[in-house]
């Protein structure tokens, strides 16, 4: 099931950038949406070969990274560990560490190695999709979140939704625009994000992913993942 909406993250902007250096607006969303998905477990469970719901209480959040390559940029998948627990600038940091030297992360090196030969080979993706999706292995491997942000490769605001992929929890960034909003009394131009949101309806109901994406907006607009900066600005007044 799909939810598309969209959040105010004036707040989580302004602080972002008063970081040195500037913080990722993905690492952001990565570590929101850790928080709030360790805090609804089911919301990222799967299936095993049994047909049992498998959960886990920590959060590995796959997410796109833009690289070079011979032939062209490239949307690498990495898998951020322990998304739930991790402030944003050291996401950020990881992040950056990736995007200047891809061999440092595993699906970098497997993308140096195999990737031209898995282009080439008919129905390999679906095969591996299918006989991959309910090993407890390859979700250790490879986290159960996937955050894709589209902004990366077009400017403006909207909505996406992505491809089944084999995280049970799917989180699609589709930029940043600006726009009026009430502010109790007047209305203020505001930064606002739009997001779709898929989750598995075989592993969880309507209700549990509707108090889960509320819980999500409310991290994101509150910036409550960038805590520590609000911290430090304050001990500094």
């Amino acid at each position: 099931m799909h939810g598309l909406f969209d959040v105010d993250i004036t707040t989580a902007r302004r602080l972002l950038g008063r970081h040195e250096p500037p913080l990722s607006l993905t690492a952001f969303v990565v570590a929101s949406i850790g928080r709030a998905a360790a805090a609804h477990p089911e919301v990222h469970a799967y299936r095993n070969w049994r047909g049992r719901l498998v959960e886990h209480h920590y959060v590995d959040v796959q997410t796109l990274i833009e690289i070079p390559t011979s032939q062209g940029l490239f949307g690498l998948v990495h898998v951020v560990r322990d998304a739930d627990i991790r402030s944003v600038g050291d996401i950020s940091a990881e992040i950056r560490a990736v995007k200047a030297d891809s061999s440092t992360t595993a699906s970098g090196r497997l993308l140096t190695t195999l990737g031209p030969a898995l282009g080439r080979v008919p129905g390999l993706y679906p095969l591996m999709y299918a006989g991959m999706s309910r090993s407890r292995r390859v979700h250790l491997a490879t986290g159960t979140v996937q955050v894709t942000a589209v902004g990366m490769f077009a400017d403006g605001g909207g909505h996406a939704i992505a491809p089944p992929t084999l995280a049970s929890l799917l989180l699609v960034v589709g930029g940043v625009s600006r726009q009026p909003r009430a502010i109790g009394d007047r209305v203020d131009v505001r930064d606002v994000l739009d997001l779709t949101l898929s989750i598995d309806h075989n592993v969880v109901d309507g209700s549990p992913a509707t108090r889960f994406a509320a819980d999500l907006r409310q991290i994101l607009h509150t910036a409550a993942a960038l805590d520590h900066l609000t911290s430090d600005t304050r001990s500094s007044a």
